[in-house]
């Protein structure tokens, strides 16, 4: 029967949705389908992003198809990146950010998003942290308010369309334990799409720590009591607005509309339930690269756009006409390829936003006091994590879910590791050479007696020994310990699809 796992949070007599929901699900047990577990109707369409076809605006049309030889060239290239990821990040940082500017492979984006956001190194140093949050029972005020919104979000998405399966149950369990890894923080109802755009792309443990890293170093303080750092940042963009557009400026400020009341939704969920899907994916492409430098980029985009003209405004005298032009963009202004080229080349840089945080503050401290939440000085983009964090080796490996054997490697394995075996691979007889080098004239003159004595035996017909009792050695071809992480790193490059079932 399809139920709830013990540790969830959830208590019989908290949940009484969840378990009309399993228990309905029970009925569809002989159907192992996801599509069965989720709820939808093995008719219903849905497209590749996973979005019930025509439900609403994230199953637009508007995404570009990427030719297939072209895909396959981006995905070498990430695969590459991502077993070098020390040398990319401090040497060839700039053609990565190019690189996430034109789109992350579907197959190995939510790998990338783990790496760039720093939530993988984060995992490796807290082994069984999240699985320990997850066996709590979590506080009841947070996870009553939590149940309550799951099922707002994406609803039209298979992964969370039904009510209990696993989309919203692994929502649920990351949810919850944020709660408990920051409890004076809690839980902020904007954190639910964050969270369910991550396990669109991940499974359950590295969307908790991507969401952590989320909330500590790319947006800090957003999801705080009080919501002091979005109305700041509101602040800062409306500032850097009198800049990029003028004419948008004077708009706002004549009628009086303050940036709290049109860019919370945009900043706290990251844009997530603003723009088309494919665009979405292509702005947290570089939002993980670059910092929260992209978010301020997309809504001065949007802004000029929707309001840069006096002939857009002369149909829009007033806070009520102005409100809903913003709540209702132009698709043309969301398509992925035209708002990816404006984010790019908007002249806004991280100086800038800091330079103006600071000039912001100043503001604040004279008319509201001092900020109440206190928190961390955010990181811009990937590079600043990791030279703030400087990650080791070990954080930074690629470790597979799934270890497939290869047929080649078996095959060598059972030909090398037999005694007196026909064929001796390429490495054995470097090996035998790099030992025969390193022999000294007493071990030398063991050999010679040593060969004689065969010669001797064979002469005599003699019966080859038994086999040792002991198995082959794992590392049969290898003459010196120091050639064992080569083959190591091989072996591991078959498990290049770690998480790739997460698209």
């Amino acid at each position: 029967m399809a139920r709830i796992q013990q540790g969830n949070g959830l208590q019989s007599s908290e949940s009484k949705s969840f378990k009309g929901t399993t228990e309905s699900l029970a009925k569809h047990e002989d159907n192992s389908s996801d599509s069965d577990v989720n709820g939808i109707d093995n008719e219903v369409q849905t497209d590749k992003y996973g979005f019930i076809e025509g439900a609403q605006q994230y199953s637009s049309n508007s995404a570009e198809d990427i030719p297939p030889e072209i895909l396959r060239q981006r995905e070498a290239k990430w695969l590459d990146m991502l077993n070098n990821w020390d040398k990319w990040m401090a040497k060839k940082h700039k053609k990565m950010k190019v690189r996430c500017q034109k789109g992350i492979p579907p197959s190995l984006r939510g790998r990338a998003w783990l790496y760039l956001s720093g939530g993988k190194v984060k995992r490796e140093q807290n082994p069984g942290k999240f699985q320990e949050l997850d066996s709590q029972p979590g506080d009841p005020r947070w996870l009553d308010v939590i149940e309550k919104d799951l099922h707002r979000q994406f609803p039209f998405h298979e992964m969370f369309v039904a009510r209990g399966g696993h989309g919203q149950q692994d929502l649920f369990r990351v949810l919850k334990a944020y709660t408990l890894h920051r409890p004076e923080e809690g839980y902020c109802q904007a954190q639910a799409p964050i969270a369910a755009v991550l396990l669109m792309h991940m499974p359950a443990e590295d969307a908790f720590w991507g969401l952590v890293q989320i909330c500590e170093k790319y947006l800090p303080g957003y999801y705080s009591a009080g919501l002091e750092a979005i109305q700041l940042d509101g602040e800062i963009q409306f500032a850097l607005l009198k800049r990029v557009s003028p004419v948008a400026h004077r708009h706002l400020k004549k009628h009086k509309i303050e940036p709290i009341l049109y860019m919370t939704e945009w900043f706290m969920c990251a844009f997530s339930r603003t723009l088309p899907w494919a665009s979405v994916l292509r702005v947290w492409d570089m939002f993980f690269c670059e910092g929260v430098k992209i978010i301020f980029r997309v809504g001065l985009v949007l802004l000029k756009c929707m309001l840069g003209t006096q002939e857009k405004l002369k149909a829009y005298q007033g806070l009520y006409e102005s409100m809903e032009l913003l709540r209702h963009i132009e698709p043309r202004y969301m398509h992925e390829t035209f708002l990816v080229n404006e984010v790019v080349e908007l002249p806004v840089s991280e100086r800038d936003i800091e330079k103006e945080h600071l000039a912001q503050l100043r503001r604040w401290k004279e008319t509201r006091g001092e900020l109440h939440c206190k928190s961390p000085p955010r990181m811009h983009g990937a590079r600043a994590i990791m030279t703030a964090e400087p990650p080791s080796r070990q954080d930074l490996r690629q470790n597979p879910t799934i270890i497939v054997e290869s047929p080649v490697a078996t095959a060598t394995t059972t030909t090398t590791g037999n005694e007196g075996g026909r064929g001796s691979s390429a490495e054995d007889e470097k090996g035998k050479k790099s030992k025969r080098k390193k022999k000294t004239g007493k071990e030398e003159e063991r050999e010679k007696e040593q060969e004689q004595k065969q010669a001797q035996a064979q002469t005599a017909d003699a019966v080859p020994p038994p086999p040792a009792a002991e198995g082959p050695s794992p590392f049969p071809a290898l003459a010196e310990p120091e050639d064992i992480p080569s083959v190591l790193g091989s072996l591991q490059s078959l498990s290049s699809v770690e998480h790739d079932t997460y698209l």
